[in-house]
């Protein structure tokens, strides 16, 4: 099935790791035909992995000329493409953006990595947590005693696919405005330092301590953050604004055990320990029946398990059966040209010739 705002793009993705296969997935869930080059002999995709649904895949021996010479071939009609690779190495591959661009003036041509095309690191190795890292926002998130990575949802992910995404439209915008591509260089520390500015901000005009623990967002304040149940499981409580704190007060029956202004950052942590005590009186789904669904800002922390049966993601269908498995449904909506899952992993192995014959 082909549906979305991006039909009619064909883009070549050059097999990778982490965010590569995010943005693929993305891309063709959105319509576009995502044409994969994965080198010879690699093992087939397997069908639990959603980040190699709706690919047409093609294996080559890219130290081939004649293989580089069929990536050439798919280019020229390409809208887009994009890779992963060290700084270098499509260069020596004979696939460098100069070439590529010689074939096809109007490609966009996406660059991922983590450390940059340029710079001291640029050339060394490294995964979502050292790239976090050096950006000062893995610093900014954990406990008080220590930093824990957010799984990799920030660089590889957010910092990473989702810019190489929103680059790659918005330089094949410019495409077809004036007939002229271009390189989008995406590095996981520009783009997650860029997702965290407000916090540099907030640092910078001295509203945020490099303390975690301390501060309205990371876990310092009493009325945001994880809270245990009765029975060791976890509530999530948003309270900020004025009314939303006087309910949680209220449905908690905290009122007079917190006598302190919720903005008193000197009693924050006697009053973090002291609603700790009163969420443990009850269960997570006692808690649940009393705040879900009101001005509160709660939730409960579920398991990734317990997520796809929640009654909020099964009325939106946000996770869906298809193809056997439990997949995640494409995101964003869109009420014109909704976005599909256009198939599951394939194993199977297409040959340029069928795809030129196409284009």
């Amino acid at each position: 099935m082909t549906s979305g705002p991006l039909v009619g793009i064909r883009v070549v993705e050059f097999s990778g790791l982490g965010p590569g296969p995010y943005a693929g997935m993305f891309l063709s869930d959105l319509g576009a035909e995502v044409i994969e080059i994965a080198r010879e002999g690699a093992s087939p995709p397997r069908n639990f992995r959603n980040d190699s649904r709706g690919r047409k895949r093609i294996c080559l021996n890219l130290k081939s000329p004649d293989a580089v010479e069929t990536c050439l071939r798919l280019i020229e009609k390409a809208d887009m493409t994009f890779e992963g690779n060290r700084p270098g190495v499509m260069e020596r591959l004979g696939l460098g953006p100069e070439v590529m661009l010689a074939r096809n003036p109007a490609l966009v041509y996406g660059r991922m990595t983590g450390w940059g095309q340029h710079g001291p690191l640029a050339h060394a190795a490294g995964h979502d947590i050292n790239y976090f890292a050096l950006t000062g926002l893995l610093h900014a998130i954990g406990t008080a005693e220590r930093p824990v990575p957010p799984l990799n949802l920030g660089a590889d992910f957010g910092g990473g696919a989702m810019f190489l995404i929103a680059g790659m439209l918005a330089a094949l915008l410019h495409a077809r405005q004036t007939g002229k591509g271009q390189v989008v260089d995406t590095a996981m520390t520009d783009c997650a330092s860029y997702l965290g500015s407000l916090f540099h901000d907030f640092q910078s005009a001295g509203l945020w301590s490099d303390t975690r623990e301390a501060n309205l967002l990371d876990g310092g304040a009493h009325f945001y953050g994880n809270y245990e149940c009765a029975d060791g499981k976890f509530v999530a409580i948003g309270s900020i604004e004025p009314q939303f704190y006087a309910l949680l007060l209220e449905k908690t029956g905290a009122a007079d055990k917190l006598p302190h202004a919720q903005m008193d950052t000197a009693h924050w942590s006697t009053m973090r320990a002291t609603l700790g005590e009163v969420f443990r009186t009850k269960t997570r789904d006692e808690w649940c029946a009393l705040m879900e669904g009101t001005d509160v800002c709660f939730a409960p922390v579920l398991t990734l398990s317990e997520a796809r049966s929640h009654p909020h993601h099964l009325e939106r269908q946000t996770f869906i059966e298809a193809d056997g498995a439990t997949r995640v449904a494409p995101a964003p909506r869109f009420s014109e040209t909704p976005g599909a899952i256009q198939w599951a992993p394939s194993e199977r192995v297409w040959k340029a010739e069928e795809i030129l014959a196409g284009w």
